[in-house]
C-alpha cells in the first residue's frame, strides 16, 4: 500500500509533542527571566544595604548644636574658665615681655593675643545668645504648661464647688433624724390621746 508524501511515517516525530516541548521550554525561560529580574530589582519598601564608609559619620542637628552652645555658655560662666583664661593671658604677656627676643612670638602691643581674644568673643557671643534663646523657649513652654495646669485646677475646683453646693441642696431637702423623731413623737402622742379617749368612752358607757 503506497503512502502519501504528506502522510508521515511511524518513525517521524509528531509535531504536537514538539510544539508542546518548545512551549514548555519557553515558559521555563520566561520564568527564569522573571526571577532574575525580580532579584535585580531594588525594592523601595525594603531597607537597602548600607555601604560602609571609611570616614566616621557625624550627625549635626539643631538640638545637638544647641546643647553644645548651652554647654559652652555654661562653661564660660564658671570660675575654672575665668581662672584658666587669666592664667593664659598673664603667661602670654609675661613670656613675650621677659623672654629673649628669639623666643618672643608676639611683641608689644600683642596684636596676636588681641586677635585671638576678639575671635573668641566673636564666637562666644552668638553661642551665648543661642543658649539664652533655648532657655527662653524652655521657660516659655514651662510657663504655658503651668498656665494650663492652673486653668485645669481652677476648672476642677469650680466643678467640685458646684457638686458640693448641689449635694448641700439635696441634703437640705431630705428628712433629717431630728425631723423624723419629732414626727414620730407627734404620732405617738396622737395615738396615746386617742387611746385615752377610747378608754373614757368605755368607762362612761359602763
Amino acid at each position: 500500500m503506497a503512502r502519501s508524501p504528506r502522510d508521515p511515517g511511524p518513525d517521524a516525530p509528531s509535531t504536537g509533542s514538539g510544539s508542546g516541548q518548545r512551549d514548555g521550554r519557553d515558559r521555563e525561560r520566561r520564568e527564569e527571566r522573571r526571577e532574575e529580574r525580580r532579584r535585580r530589582d531594588v525594592r523601595l519598601d525594603l531597607p537597602g544595604r548600607r555601604k560602609r564608609s571609611v570616614l566616621p559619620r557625624f550627625k549635626f542637628g539643631g538640638d545637638s548644636f544647641g546643647e553644645f552652645a548651652e554647654g559652652f555658655a555654661r562653661f564660660m560662666g564658671t570660675a575654672a574658665f575665668l581662672i584658666g583664661m587669666s592664667v593664659f593671658v598673664v603667661t602670654w604677656l609675661v613670656w613675650n615681655t621677659v623672654a629673649d627676643g628669639r623666643l618672643e612670638f608676639d611683641e608689644y602691643p600683642f596684636i596676636l593675643l588681641t586677635l585671638m581674644l576678639s575671635l573668641q568673643a566673636s564666637y562666644a557671643a552668638p553661642l551665648i545668645l543661642l543658649a539664652q534663646n533655648r532657655q527662653e523657649a524652655r521657660d516659655r513652654v514651662g510657663v504655658e504648661r503651668d498656665r494650663e495646669q492652673a486653668a485645669q485646677s481652677r476648672a476642677d475646683m469650680d466643678f467640685l464647688a458646684r457638686e458640693i453646693a448641689s449635694l448641700r441642696m439635696s441634703v437640705g431637702e431630705l428628712a433629717t433624724r431630728d425631723y423624723l423623731r419629732r414626727e414620730l413623737r407627734e404620732v405617738l402622742e396622737e395615738l396615746e390621746a386617742e387611746r385615752r379617749e377610747a378608754e373614757l368612752d368605755e368607762d362612761d358607757r359602763r
